[in-house]
């Protein structure tokens, strides 16, 4: 329960406009503060010997594959630019990405094709037989009906079930000790993220208002799950999710924790691949205040883009 009180705290904070900082903006400095590349995920590492590569040589084909599709530059500048972030940030999104978790294709148009083969397919979101939309319809959500703007809304249904749901028998039905986005929002497999960007359809609806004000797409639906996997595998709609992805994080950091990560691609890529930048800034500005942390740490996906830092800005 106090997780959700907190949780909630945090959502209205935020989206109400107020800062838990009163104190100057701190500017996070460049570069890693671990002097070694923390360890990686066991899944990880199964996952890339399973497919007879390394970590070096997905990076190298990642890294080719940016050095040599201009229209992806281009389109990853423009797109940043619209929502006010480097491009570097995504550079490293993508790069951690296509890194630790999949392998890169050798060029975009390869996306295009992949995401137009699910074209037509029909998907659900949904656990046991009820849709999503049904669950969230049951009391223990009412408080977030207040909430104002899909993060706020999606944010606060994801707390509510890690609150009352998660790991627990509610009225009878036993639910997975897992992340809502793994029990109701994957109808392949629990963990599977799509397209250039690795969006969870999750992410992507508490995103979706953003994306529609900034980038002109429709808003996705929580009913209709093929839009929404159409949005997370196009080249050009996913991107405008990862940098609205990229742009809250640096956002949450400034309001909740009053620091800036601007300044330092590492920070923002493990945000990336972590996710729940609100409660993380929170738990930091904590930390900072009490004085046992100076500053957000990267894990090892955000420190291999700190440690590649100066040869991906060059892909620019």
């Amino acid at each position: 329960m106090r997780h959700l009180l907190t949780m909630l705290a945090i959502a209205t904070t935020l989206f109400a406009g107020g800062t838990a900082a009163t104190h100057a903006m701190d500017v996070v400095p460049p570069g890693n503060r671990h002097a070694e590349q923390p360890s990686v995920p066991g899944a990880s590492v199964r996952r890339t010997k399973a497919g007879k590569t390394s970590f070096d040589a997905k990076y190298e084909k990642v890294r080719d594959l940016l050095a040599t599709d201009r229209e992806l530059t281009g389109k990853l500048k423009s797109i940043a630019s619209q929502y006010g972030i480097a491009p570097i940030h995504m550079v490293g999104a993508i790069v951690g990405e296509h890194t630790y978790n999949v392998d890169a294709y050798d060029r975009l148009q390869s996306y295009y094709i992949k995401a137009a083969s699910y074209a037509g397919d029909s998907f659900r979101f949904a656990y046991e037989g009820q849709s999503v939309d049904e669950f969230v319809d049951r009391p223990e959500f009412s408080a977030c009906k207040a909430r104002k703007g899909s993060y706020a809304l999606w944010s606060c249904r994801e707390a509510v079930w890690d609150g009352s749901f998660r790991g627990k028998a509610v009225g009878g039905v036993s639910y997975p000790n897992n992340r809502f986005s793994a029990v109701f929002f994957q109808p392949f497999y629990a963990g599977q993220t799509f397209g250039l960007g690795q969006i969870n359809p999750l992410t992507a609806l508490m995103l979706t208002d953003t994306v529609a004000r900034i980038s002109g797409y429709e808003r996705l639906d929580e009913n209709d799950a093929a839009g929404v996997y159409k949005a997370i595998m196009d080249p050009d709609i996913s991107l405008a999710y990862m940098a609205a992805s990229l742009r809250h994080s640096i956002d949450a950091y400034k309001k909740i924790a009053g620091v800036d990560i601007s300044g330092n691609p590492g920070i923002t890529a493990t945000l990336y691949n972590v996710g729940n930048p609100d409660a993380r800034a929170a738990d930091f500005a904590r930390r900072h205040a009490d004085g046992t942390s100076e500053w957000p740490e990267e894990n090892y996906y955000g420190w291999l883009v700190n440690d590649k830092l100066a040869e991906l800005q060059g892909l620019l």
